[in-house]
Formats: C-alpha cells, sequence, structure tokens
C-alpha cells in the first residue's frame, strides 16, 4: 500500500507570515531614521552594536519591536541580536511599550570610589532625585582619581558630592573640560613628521622596530609582551592585515589611558598610523570603552580633522563603542565585540596575530604603548631606556588613586617603589593616614601590606609576591581600611564582569564573593576555588581573580582569622 506523501507545514501556511515575532512599519521606520536605510550591500554584520547604541541612545533602552526591525533590517535572526543585546551592561532590554528611564546616574562601586563614601551617595541619591531619575550602582567608570565619581546620562560627575549630582541632573556642567592639543597645534609642533618619514621610506621598518626593542617598550595594558616582538610577528603573517586597539580600560584603579587621549590625542594617533605602515595592516579599528563619552566625541572630531587633511595616505579607520563590559579589555574578547558579537574570550590557538579580527592577522595594542611611539622614535630609543631604578630599564604611567594626598597619573621610572612614588609623586599620604597596604596593579594584581612597600613596581619584579603590576593601576589602602574589604570588592567585580562563558569564572566568582563575606573565611574552600579558578578559566579574568585571596591569606591573616 502506497503511503500519502508527508506534507511539511510551515508557519506562513497558517497565518500567511513566518512564524515568530513580526515587524510592522513604524517600527522599522523608527529604526531605519537612526541608522540609516539600508545600503546596497546590505548592513555590516560588525555594525551591529554601533546600531543597537543608537536606538539605546534615543529611546532610553531597547524595546522588542526595535530589535525585531533591526534583526530584519540587518538579515539577522532575532536570537544573535538579542544575545548580542542582552550582554553589554550599557543596553537596556525593555518590554513592549515601556518606557525606559528619562535619565540614568551611575555611581562607580569601584574601590577608590566605594573608599572616597560612594556607598552612602547611592544610598541617597534615589530619594533626592526622585521616581523619573533612575539610580544605579556601576563597575569602574575610569575617574579613580577623581573619587567618589558619578555619571549622569553620559556626563561625568568628578568628585561626586549630592550637590553636584542634583546640578548634572539640572544640564549643569560640573566637570572640567581638559585642554585638548588639536590637530593644527599638533602639526604646528612638528606632528606626523615622524609618522610621514615613515611611510615615505626615510626610516625603514627595521630601524624602527629595532628602536622599540633598544627602548625596551613592552605592552602597557597589562601583559608586558615586548612591542617590537609583536610587530615582527604579525608582520610576518600573509596580507591582508588588521589593527586593533584597546581603549577599553576598564581595570579597576586604572586611568592613564584616559588621562593622555584628553590632553594629546594626536601622539597616540601618529603611533598608531607609524605601526600600521611599519606592519602593513589594511585598516585600524579603535575600540574605546563607553564610559569615555566626552573623549569619544573629541576623538572622533580630531580624526575627522587628521581624514580631512592627512600628512599622507591613511589607511582606512574605525573608532567602535564598547557597551559596558570589562571582558572586553581582554585582546580576544575585544576582537569578538568589534565584530559585533557578545564579548567573550577566543580559545587559544589560534592567536590573534594568526587569526584575528574578521578571521585576518591582527596586530592588537593597548592605547599606551602607541602613545610612546613617536616619543622613542623622536628623541631615541636611549632616553627612555636610560630611566628607571632599582635596576629596572624605562618610564611607567602609575594609575594613583585611594589614600594620597595628590592621586592621578604619575609618569615615573620603571622600578620606583611604591614607598618613593607616593612620597615623590603623590605629596605623601592623605591627611590622617598612614600607609596600611597596596594594590600594584589593580583589582586582579593582588594586594601588599605596608612592609612591602620598597619592592620595586615594574614587570616581573611582583610575581615573587603573589602579585604583578599589570597596567600599574595602584590603590593606596590607610590603616582605617582593611584589605579583606578590598578583596571582596574586587571579587564582586570579577563575578559582575564574568562573561559567563566557563564555568570555573561564573561559579567560582559567584561562590567566593559570598564565602568572602563571612566573619571567618573558609580558607579550605576558598582555596580549592581559586585553584580550579586559576587552572581551568578561559581567560585573564578568571585566572587571576584568585590573587586578592591569596594575599589577604598570606599578607592579612588576623583580617579573615
Amino acid at each position: 500500500m502506497q503511503q500519502a506523501p508527508v506534507r511539511i507545514h510551515r508557519a506562513s501556511d497558517r497565518t500567511g507570515h513566518l512564524k515568530g515575532r513580526q515587524v510592522d512599519a513604524s517600527s522599522l521606520d523608527e529604526v531605519r531614521a537612526l541608522i540609516g536605510l539600508r545600503p546596497e550591500g546590505g548592513h555590516a554584520r560588525d555594525l551591529l552594536i554601533e546600531h543597537l547604541h543608537r536606538l539605546n541612545d534615543h529611546w532610553h533602552g531597547l524595546q522588542p519591536r526595535h530589535l525585531a526591525a533591526l534583526a530584519q533590517e540587518m538579515k539577522l535572526p532575532m536570537a544573535e541580536v538579542f544575545e548580542v543585546a542582552s550582554f553589554y551592561h550599557h543596553f537596556e532590554i525593555l518590554q513592549d511599550g515601556e518606557a525606559g528611564p528619562a535619565l540614568t546616574v551611575r555611581v562607580c562601586d569601584g574601590l577608590p570610589c566605594e573608599m572616597a563614601g560612594a556607598r552612602d551617595l547611592m544610598q541617597r541619591l534615589p530619594a533626592l532625585l526622585g521616581p523619573q531619575v533612575r539610580v544605579i550602582p556601576a563597575p569602574c567608570i575610569g575617574r579613580c582619581e577623581q573619587a567618589p565619581a558619578a555619571q549622569v546620562g553620559q556626563r561625568a560627575v568628578p568628585h561626586a558630592s549630592q550637590d553636584r549630582v542634583v546640578q548634572a541632573v539640572a544640564g549643569a556642567e560640573v566637570a572640567p573640560v581638559p585642554q585638548t592639543l588639536g590637530y593644527d597645534a599638533y602639526r604646528a609642533q612638528g606632528g606626523y613628521a615622524i609618522a610621514a618619514a615613515v611611510v615615505r621610506g626615510e626610516r625603514d621598518a627595521e630601524s624602527v622596530i629595532t628602536a622599540l626593542e633598544h627602548a625596551g617598550l613592552r605592552g602597557l595594558g597589562g601583559a608586558g609582551f615586548p612591542a617590537g616582538r609583536k610587530w615582527r610577528i604579525v608582520r610576518e603573517q600573509p596580507a591582508p592585515r588588521l589593527m586593533a586597539v584597546n581603549i577599553d580600560e576598564g581595570e579597576p584603579g586604572t586611568f592613564k589611558d584616559r588621562h593622555y587621549l584628553e590632553r594629546d590625542p594626536h601622539r597616540f594617533l601618529e603611533g598608531m598610523l607609524i605601526a600600521a605602515h611599519v606592519v602593513g595592516v589594511q585598516a585600524v579599528y579603535i575600540y574605546l570603552r563607553d564610559e569615555y563619552h566626552d573623549a569619544r566625541a573629541m576623538l572622533q572630531s580630531e580624526l575627522a580633522r587628521l581624514q580631512a587633511d592627512p600628512p599622507f595616505a591613511l589607511p582606512a579607520i574605525h573608532l567602535r563603542r564598547g557597551a559596558g563590559a570589562y571582558i572586553c579589555g581582554e585582546e580576544s574578547a575585544m576582537i569578538e565585540s568589534i565584530e559585533g558579537k557578545r564579548g567573550e574570550p577566543r580559545l587559544r590557538p589560534p592567536y590573534i596575530a594568526q587569526v584575528g579580527l574578521f578571521g585576518r592577522p591582527t596586530l592588537e595594542h593597548n592605547f599606551e604603548t602607541l602613545y610612546w611611539v613617536r616619543t622613542l622614535l623622536q628623541d631615541g630609543p636611549q632616553v627612555f631606556a636610560s630611566q628607571g631604578r632599582h635596576g629596572r630599564q624605562g618610564l611607567r604611567s602609575f594609575s594613583v588613586s585611594g589614600r594620597v594626598r595628590d592621586p592621578g597619573v604619575k609618569l615615573a621610572p620603571a622600578g620606583i617603589t611604591l614607598r618613593e612614588l607616593v612620597d615623590e609623586y603623590c605629596g605623601g599620604m592623605a591627611p590622617g593616614h598612614t600607609l596600611y597596604g597596596y594594590l600594584p596593579g589593580g583589582a586582579s594584581g593582588g594586594i601588599l601590606p605596608a612592609r612591602l612597600a620598597d619592592v620595586p613596581l615594574d614587570f616581573d619584579t611582583l610575581q615573587p609576591h603573589g602579585c604583578f603590576i599589570g597596567s600599574a593601576a595602584v590603590i593606596v589602602l590607610g590603616q582605617h581600611d582593611r584589605a579583606r574589604d578590598a578583596a571582596l570588592n574586587m571579587m564582586r567585580f570579577f563575578a559582575h564582569e564574568s562573561c559567563g562563558q566557563c564555568t570555573p569564572c561564573r561559579v567560582g566568582t559567584e561562590k567566593a564573593a559570598r564565602l568572602m563575606q563571612a566573619p571567618h573565611w573558609d580558607h579550605a574552600t576558598l582555596s580549592d576555588l581559586g585553584q580550579v579558578m586559576a587552572d581551568a578559566s578561559i581567560c585573564g579574568l578568571g585566572q587571576a581573580a584568585p590573587n586578592p585571596i591569596r594575599c589577604v591569606q598570606t599578607y592579612f591573616p588576623d583580617e579573615v582569622a
């Protein structure tokens, strides 16, 4: 007996429409008005996050109807658009018809801001500002020297008090604007002359790389990989090659990149263009954290001036906006984010020097590393290499915050000790405080007691003490602070910022934060958790998260006995 043919039923057979959320014409028009009409070749997939920002900024959140319209316009699955939108902290997913908050105030709860009274400020603001203003805690916003810091919408509020926040909500400008050396002034001072000489072949690639190597320039975002060696590795890869610049400094206590960017953006851009030419990259992608709204506007303006009057042929330069995810400071997670995806670290190998952005060999650099390239080539590597103390070589930009009289970015000799840094560059300890301990490398760099304040601060000098310098974010603790509180603040930060991709980090940081709240720590369980996180986490976030725990157990045992 012959069987009847099986008929495959489709959603459109019953309803005349595709199954799932339907896109209405008004939503599609609203999306198109913000992102532009679909180009002939379609919207580039890697612009998804940029488009989400436009919707989020305009509507104070992301409504499902707009997400569906965006998915249709970009020819992407709705699930893919939603998973990206829901990954980043600065995107607000709303319900259909729900109005987003008219204004959001973020109060930084990073360690320097917590030490400066952010928790009390956070508790008082909702009653002062009323129900139309949403007040939420936020991880480090990169203004640790101005603690406590807040953001009203996208405007920074340094040294935030309730009065300053209220004034900012009312529209007053409460943040001084740094003096920026613009394009014309930079060119008048000889800017881009070194880069032009490199492009014209007056300085060959080998001599440039050799200068970096003789100067001892290393990656200044945390890893410390030799810059010259990295240029050689990527230069040897097949073309086309790309470049990704990391200005997503989210490590609590770090603000040096913002400091230099606000004041001298073209020194960084010239170093970037020298690197691009020497390595032979086709396009450059600059990834700037979302918290630096004013710096982003300034950089867009200065890039436009550079491109309108270029000193030589420029590669394609794209400025991309982060969306509030510390994990995107990790190089491969940043690349995923630039591609318009969730910022989850990649497994290695392959390394991004071989298979990076859009599958091409990629030169990845931190902002500050590129910032020093022009100076090294102009003044000679010996000027940089001749600096240093206690057997170390070079200069370091220390982001110093906490209990010091004069916090800020301090350009000091590599190998300087914490005691020397505080006394010679920070005006000593803040009134009423004596040195108790310090974090030499931000959240993940560990915590050391005052008795180790004479250890040189540099790459490879802190590892014997269970710490590392990382991005040189130094947070100073006084006698009224407790190392266990600092460690708990750091672990809560890690738990909040874990991308969730791997279980050891996702579960371990949450569990550790709960255990660390107990008056007496369960040392055996915390040690086991720390070992698992260090051994099995995919990236440096989970691998370094146990450092504060171990340091408290080693150097401050009385606090957790």
